[in-house]
Formats: structure tokens, sequence, C-alpha cells
């Protein structure tokens, strides 16, 4: 491929007319677009910006390299063959200054001038930047470098540089400013005009295409799409006016509305001024009611003082009483020491004493068993007297005779015999008696002793118990859960960390009591009754987590005493319990009476106990009034008093509980209560213990009846002294108790007249700030209140009748701001309407002649042009239809009539489209023009002529660049 650049000597007017047919007259060789200027002036001009000084390629569509090509500053023709690179100079061009890729009908990515295999394509432009009119001529001075990289991805990036080659901006806006700057025109067919833009436009048969072309080379299309955009905009103002004039009349009654009500508002103004008043009087009553409260308090503190020396003489009465006894118990216990003296002197008579208590024993022993003997031989005795009866009888008849000095002998033995038998067999009687009541009276003791072992355990376990629940008590001072069981922070502990570690589906809710607070405390018993067992359960999810929880459970509780568990599926929101619920003016349900944070809990214990149907009513008569009669509230199953007292409709059942376990928040109160029941208690038991063991010392003497000592002669007058002692030391323990809480009380007292202190002060401070000097007010609050209530509804009523003094304000200022911003929109828009219709009229009318005056020039220079080779031509604009009609005559003039272009031969169709663009080039502005193988449909004759007509041209635009591109030769 070879470029040549024109010289003005060697391509004169003079040597160009000789190709040209027929001979152009004097008139002809004169400059056609000089404007009356002279051939020799426009030579001496040459462009100082926007023309293209050099170009190069690199990797771009199928080309490796191409350039730096040099341009010339007025013609230059760029010669090859097919192929050789002459449109992917003029696509480059395209590209490089911001031209999209459609533009060049070469593709439809800028990916595909990327030459295969390569990952980028460059392009440099070089743009002259001189004279007057130089863009930023300090920044970039007198050439501006465009150097455009292509990725493989379809991205490109810019660099502008200057002369020197310093990169002045990377951003496409400047180059957009640049190309503004220059007039340049990517996108203007005029300015550069590809092979496919030529098919598409001047080749096309339709005179919509040419039209087209004609509008889009003096950028006439884009005045009227403006124009078009204006007027829609237009369009759209006008409509918005007309909503807002609808609107207006709307914002205007209710201006008018509020205006009215604004001035109603003085009989409100004297109200409330009124109300003020009141308010201050009110704030100062307040303030003497809190002193009138202070008053008796400080009296009674005066007085509990004074009652303190009673309790004082109290104390000192039972503390000499507790010395006196303890200075007799002293004495007894000396006395005791003497007797123990003289029972350790007795002990050696004591041991022989006892021995012989054994020898009489061990003789007892024989005597039973020879008893037990002598009762065998009784009865052997009294059977051999049977015998010896039958065998008298027997010998009664045989010895009738015998001697009866021999018979009084054997009557008298046997009557002897049977003596002494009667004798052992009361002996044996009363043996057998004696045995009886020893039997009897040990197996009463063994069984007395059996009971009171258990008795003194369970006292023992009571105390235990008791203990615990005053450790509990002292736990829940820092932690409220100890007071549900010494187990529950260590099970809460365990379901935490099982939580943690994902055993759980869903965390389990529990225990119940502790996930809820009493609105009113006084209700606390009440609830505890009503719930049970339900303080200490715990809800899951599923069966799963149940399982988990019995699991963690076991580690802590036995098999029978664990807390429940209630498997209900959770959800976030509570139950809608409006239609079954109760409702009463007076008494609230268990379920208004608790705060219920968690949805959960408050569902289980609708679900389970039914709260919402429970009335909590503190009077057991107001209780039984509102449950037995006939007119009982509809929904409700029962009620509970504030005892605990379960009410039904029909029965009513004492509480067995009397005070608050779970739910009370004086904790120091329950800890001093159970202090002083487990002191009283624990003397119970410890007296129960001492006569116990008296008892046991009693059953141990039965057990050994025959045992003496001298110890028991003593213990009962001990026994007493003790009990004594211990009496005295329990008065004068609780007149100290009394005491103390009577001190305790006192300082209660002194802390409650304290607090009020500080509530008179912030009421003093809280009425400073309402009204700064202090009223001698002489009506009380309460009649202050009624009269604050009933003015106040007085304003509420006007202010429903006519709203609010504060909303009506600014009801009312709202109103007129919206009406006077609407009004002075419309009024605004309609003047804008009234100057845009003006504007658009006189610039329509411009446009108008604008393109008049453009399509006279085309018309003329088309001729013009066709003049040089003899033709005639004509140019038919229809701007209502928009096409253009172009009709050309070959030959002389008068020997043939115009015909349409498409009866034209080749050569001749482009000889009068190359007429057709010259034509535009003479209308159209820009710094440079390219025109693409303009000759490939014409004979040489055309061409020669053509290159002659353009040649003209550029030598009489020297402040212009032209760029032809050609497959042939230039020789």
């Amino acid at each position: 491929m070879s470029k040549r650049k024109s010289s003005n000597s060697g391509l004169t007017p003079d040597k160009r007319s000789r190709l040209s047919q027929p001979e152009p007259s004097e008139e002809d060789k004169t400059d056609y677009f000089s404007s009356g200027d002279g051939m020799n002036t426009s030579q001496s001009v040459t462009g100082e910006v926007g023309i293209i000084e050099s170009i190069s390629l690199k990797n771009f569509m199928c080309h490796s390299l191409l350039g730096p090509f040099k341009f010339g500053p007025n013609v230059n023709f760029v010669v090859g063959n097919n192929g050789s690179g002459k449109s992917a100079v003029l696509t480059a061009l395209i590209v490089a200054l911001g031209g999209k890729a459609n533009t060049t009908n070469r593709g439809s990515s800028l990916k595909v001038f990327v030459k295969e295999g390569e990952s980028s394509a460059d392009v440099s432009i070089t743009l002259r930047n001189r004279g007057h009119d130089a863009y930023k001529p300090e920044v970039f001075g007198q050439s501006i470098n465009i150097d455009l990289r292509i990725s493989s991805e379809g991205t490109r990036t810019y660099k502008l540089k200057s002369k020197t080659g310093h990169l002045v901006s990377s951003k496409k806006e400047e180059l957009i400013s640049i190309l503004d700057h220059f007039n340049i025109q990517v996108d203007n067919p005029v300015s550069i005009l590809t092979q496919e833009m030529s098919k598409h436009f001047l080749h096309s048969k339709k005179e919509g295409d040419k039209y087209k072309f004609f509008m889009k080379a003096t950028q006439l299309d884009q005045m009227k799409e403006d124009y078009s955009y204006i007027m829609k905009t237009k369009t759209m103002t006008q409509n918005t006016v007309e909503k807002h004039r609808e609107t207006l009349q709307e914002l205007k009654r209710k201006y008018q509305e509020k205006e009215e009500r604004y001035k109603n508002l003085a009989s409100l103004d004297e109200m409330q001024h009124k109300l003020d008043e009141l308010k201050n009087q009110m704030a100062w009553a307040l303030v003497a009611e809190v002193e009138q409260e202070m008053k008796p308090m400080r009296e009674r503190i005066a007085a509990e003082e004074k009652s303190t020396i009673k309790y004082d003489q109290k104390v000192e009465e039972w503390e000499g009483k507790v010395q006196e006894a303890n200075r007799i118990f002293r004495q007894l216990q000396d006395q005791l020491e003497g007797v123990t003296d003289r029972m350790q002197q007795l002990q050696p008579q004591c041991a022989e004493l006892k021995s012989r208590v054994q020898a009489r024993n061990r003789d007892l022993k024989a005597a039973e068993t020879g008893f037990h003997r002598k009762k065998t031989n009784l009865r052997d005795l009294e059977r051999d007297k049977d015998q010896l009866n039958k065998r008298i009888q027997e010998l009664k008849h045989s010895i009738s005779q015998t001697n009866s000095a021999d018979t009084r002998a054997r009557e008298e033995k046997m009557n002897h015999i049977q003596a002494e038998l009667e004798d052992l067999s009361f002996q044996d009687s009363t043996l057998a008696q004696q045995i009886d009541q020893f039997t009897q009276a040990c197996a009463t003791a063994k069984e007395k002793l059996g009971r009171m072992s258990r008795e003194k355990q369970d006292l023992q376990r009571a105390m235990e118990s008791k203990r615990r629940n005053l450790a509990a008590m002292e736990n829940s001072r820092n932690d409220q859960l100890c007071r549900f069981g010494e187990h529950m922070p260590p099970l809460l502990r365990a379901i935490d960390e099982a939580d943690r570690r994902g055993q759980f589906k869903k965390k389990p809710v529990g225990p119940l009591g502790f996930c809820i607070r009493l609105r009113d405390p006084e209700l606390g018993l009440a609830v505890e009754c009503c719930l049970k067992s339900l303080m200490l359960a715990f809800c899951c999810d599923n069966h799963a987590d149940e399982r988990e929880l019995q699991r963690i459970m076991s580690r802590y509780f036995q098999q029978g005493r664990r807390p429940q568990i209630i498997v209900s599926r959770f959800t976030n929101t509570v139950y809608d319990v409006r239609s079954r619920a109760v409702y009463h003016p007076e008494y609230p349900t268990v379920l208004q009476s608790l705060d219920i944070e968690n949805p959960v809990v408050a569902n289980c214990l609708i679900d389970m106990r039914g709260i919402e149907t429970i009335l909590l009513i503190k009077n057991a008569k107001d209780a039984r009034r509102a449950m037995q009669s006939v007119n009982r509230p509809r929904n409700c199953m029962e009620a509970f008093t504030r005892e605990g007292d379960q009410v039904y409709y029909n029965r009513y059942y004492s509480s067995e509980q009397d005070r608050v376990r779970y739910l009370s928040k004086d904790i120091e109160e329950e800890i001093r209560f159970e202090n002083i029941k487990s002191i009283f208690e624990m003397g119970f038991i410890s007296e129960c213990c001492r006569k116990l063991q008296a008892e046991l010392i009693e059953l141990q003497n039965v057990e050994e009846p025959q045992s003496e000592d001298l110890k028991p002669l003593c213990v009962p007058a001990s026994k007493q002294f003790c009990l004594y002692l211990a009496r005295s030391e329990l008065h004068k323990k609780h007149y100290e108790e009394n005491r103390k809480a009577h001190v305790d009380m006192i300082e209660t007292l002194k802390t409650n007249l304290n607090v009020k202190d500080q509530e008179l002060q912030a009421s003093i401070a809280k009425a400073s700030e309402i009204c700064p000097e202090r009223l001698d007010v002489r009506r009380t609050a309460k009649s202050l209140d009624s009269e604050i209530s009933r003015l106040r509804h007085k304003i509420n009523t006007q202010q429903d009748q006519h709203g609010h003094r504060d909303i009506i304000v600014r009801q009312y200022h709202e109103a007129k701001e919206n009406f006077s911003n609407i009004a002075r929109q419309v009024k605004g828009l309609e003047a804008f309407i009234r100057q845009l219709t003006d504007i658009m009229n006189t610039r329509h009318n411009v446009y108008t002649k604008m393109r008049m005056y453009l399509s006279v020039r085309c018309k003329y220079y088309f001729n013009l042009m066709l003049s040089q080779r003899g033709y005639i031509g004509k140019m038919t604009f229809d701007h209502k239809n928009d096409t253009l009609s172009i009709s050309v005559l070959p030959g002389e003039g008068g020997k043939a009539n115009l015909s349409d272009m498409r009866s034209l031969s080749g050569g001749e169709r482009s000889f009068s489209t190359v007429c057709f663009v010259l034509s535009l080039w003479g209308i159209a502005e820009g710094p440079f023009c390219a025109l693409d193988e303009f000759d490939v449909y014409m004979d040489m004759v055309n061409r020669r002529i053509s290159m002659d007509m353009m040649l003209k041209i550029a030598a009489s635009q020297r402040y212009r660049q032209f760029i032809f591109l050609t497959p042939q030769s230039m020789r």
C-alpha cells in the first residue's frame, strides 16, 4: 500500500481541467465554496486545529503493524490493493476517536478488532493543536496524542498525551471535550464516509435514505430529535400544570377551611390559659400534700423513739432474770458436785448393792427355773394324784378292815402334800403375772422408744429443710433462681451448655415462674396458688428436646421430684384469646396481672391452666359475691383471693400456703421472717429433743428396773433450772429481737421519710419548673385534678369539633404553604411553557429557514458539480414526507429528459454520487473529511473529473484536511 500527499503545484486546476468533459467556463475555474475569496487567498491558509498529523496501528484487525502514517494538512490519498489495510486505517480512526463498533460496520464489538492470537490492539493518533483555537495549549502543546488500547475482552482505555509525551488524562470525557472543541464528528457520514455507509445511503434507491443522509450530514436530524424531545417535555409539563390546576382548587378550598378554623382558636386560648393556671396550682398543691403526709411520719418516728425505752427496760429486766438464773444454776451445779462427791463415796456401796441385785436376779432366774420344774412336777403329781385317788378308792374296799391308825397317818401325809401343792400353784400364778407385766412394759417401752426416735429424725429433717430454705433465700439476694431450689441454677447452666453444643433444636424455656413478673405485688400468693407446680415447670418445643432435658434433670433431681416438662410447639405470638377470655371492669385475670415477655410462656400457661379465664379478687367476700351470684362473669371458671383461697361458683377451698415463695419482691422481709420463725421452731425442737431424751432415760430405767443410781435424783432439779434458764434466755432474745425490729422499723420510717423528703424536693423542683413562684393553694389536689379534667375534657371536646390547637395551627400553615407552593409552581410552569413556546416557535422558524438554506445550497453545489461534465441535475426536497429525489440528465442539456439515478450507468451514478457528497462538503463543517473507495464504480473519465472537482474543493478549503482512500493507481 502506498500513500501520496498532494502538492499545490502538481495538482493545479488548469492541468485537471483538460480531463473534464466539457471544458469548464472561467467562472467554474474559480473556487467552488470560497464565498467570493480568490484561490490565492485560500491557499495561504492551512488548518491549525483538529487535523490528523499521523496514525499508527498495532495488532489491529488482521494487521500486526501499520504506520505510522504522516498526513498532510490538506489533500491526502491512501492508495492500495484490497486487503492492504486502507479500511483498517479508517476504522481505527473512528474507533480511536470514540466511535462505536457498529458505526464502522466491521463488527458489533470492539474485541473483533483485536488481531487473533493477541491480547490487545493499539491505535495512536496525533491531532494538530495550534493557533488561537487550540485546546489547552499550555497543557498539550501544539499537538495532542491519543493512544487507544483495546483488550481482547472488548474494553478500551485512553491515554491523552501532550506533544512531549506527558500523560495528561485517561478519561474519555476529556476526549469528548477535545472532539467537541475541534468539531470532529466521527458518526457524521460527511466527515468519515465508509464503504458500508456509502452503500447504505448513497447507493440506496430509496429517496428516504438519501434524505436521512442529508439530515445526518447537516446534523439537522439531531436538531429535529432535540426539538421533538423538547415538545414531549412541554406536553408533559402542560399535563402536569393541568393536574396542578385541579389540585390548586382543592388546596385553596382546604386552605380556606383551615384559615376559618384557625380564626376560631381564640376561645380555646382562654381555656388553655386557665388550664395552665390550674396546672400551676396543681403542682404546688401536690407539694403541700406531700408536706402533710410527712408531718404524721415525723410524729410517729418521735413516738416510736420514745417507746424504745420500754424495750430497753424489758431487755434489762430479762437480762437480770437470766443472770439470777445463771447464779442459781451455778449454785445447783455446786450442789450437784457435792452430790457427785457423795455419790462417789457411796459408789462402793452401790457396787455392792448392784452385785446383790445381780445375785437376786440370778436367784430369780433359778427360782423361775425351779418353778417351771416344780410346775412340771405338779402336773406329774396331779396325774399321780388322780391315779392315787383311783387306787385309794380301790384300796378302800380292800383295806376296810385294816388298822385305823395307819389310815389316819396316811391321810395326814396326803393333806400335807396337798397343802404344799396349793402353795406352789399360788407362787406359780404370781410369778406368771409378774413376768407378763414386765414383758408388756418392755414391749410398750420399745414401741415408744422407736416412735420417739422417728419423731426426733423428723424434727431433725425439718430443721435441715428450714436451714436449706433459709440458705436459698439468703442466696436469692444475688440470684433469684435460688428461690426455685438449690438445684435450679446448676440445672439452667447445664441447659445453656447443652444449647451451646447444639443438643437442643430449640432451647427449653423455664422455670415458668422465673419468666413472669407481677404487676401487683399483693397478688403474688394468689398467682402461686393458681399455678402451683407450673411455677417450676419447663416447656420444650419437641419430644427430642424433652428427652434431652429429662437426661439433664436426672443429674440434679430424683425420679419422683423432677420439675414438670410440657411439650408444645414454640410460636412468636401470643394466642388470640379475646373470644374465650374473661373481661371484668374491676378484677383482672391472671393473664392481665402478669408481665410475660416470652410468648411461649404465655401460651403454655394458657394451654395448661387457662389463665385468661381465672379472675384475681383480693377480698374473699367480693370473690364469693362475684363468683357465687347469678350474674357471675362470663367465661370465668374460677377465682383466687389475695390469701390464695380458691373460689368456684358452688364451692370454696382455703389455701394451705400462707406465704409467697417465688414471686415476693421483699427478700429481706422474707429472710427476717424465716429467721424469727426458725429461732422459735428450733427452740421448740430443742425442748422436744430434751423431753425425748428424758423419756429415753426413763425407758432405759424401765429396761433395767433393778438399777439404782444417785444421778437421776439430781436430774429433775437440773432439768427444771435448765428449762428456766433457756426460757429466760429465750425471753431476753425475744425482747432483743423486738427491740432490734423496733429500731429497724424506726430506721425504715426514717428511710421512708428521707424518700418522702426527696420526693418533696423533686415535687418542689418540678413545681418550680412549672411555676417558679410558690402559690398559696387552698384547694386540694383532688378538686384541682377534677377541674383540670373537666376543663381538659371541654378543650378536647372543642378540639374534637375543631381539632387540636397545635394541629390546627400546623395544618393552617401547611395548607397555606402548600397552596402558595403549588400556586407558585403553576405560575412558574405556565411562564416556562409560554417562554418555551415562544422559544420553540422562534427556533422552529430558524430551523425551517436553516433547512431551506442548506437545501438551496446543496442544490446549488450539486448542479455546479454536475456541470463540470455537462450534466444537468435536479434535487427535490420533500421535508414533509422526509424524502430527497435526485434526477440527472447526462450529456447536453435539452437533448433528453431528466431521469432518475437508477437509470444511469455505474460510472455516471458514481459521478452523481460524488457530486452529492461534494455538495454536502460545501455545507458541512469539520476539520477533516475522509472518503473510502469513492471511485470504485467509475470509468477513467468520470474518475478524472471527480478527482479534479475534489481537488478544486480541497484547494479552496485549505483549512480542512481531506483523506481519500482508493484501490486504483493515481498514475
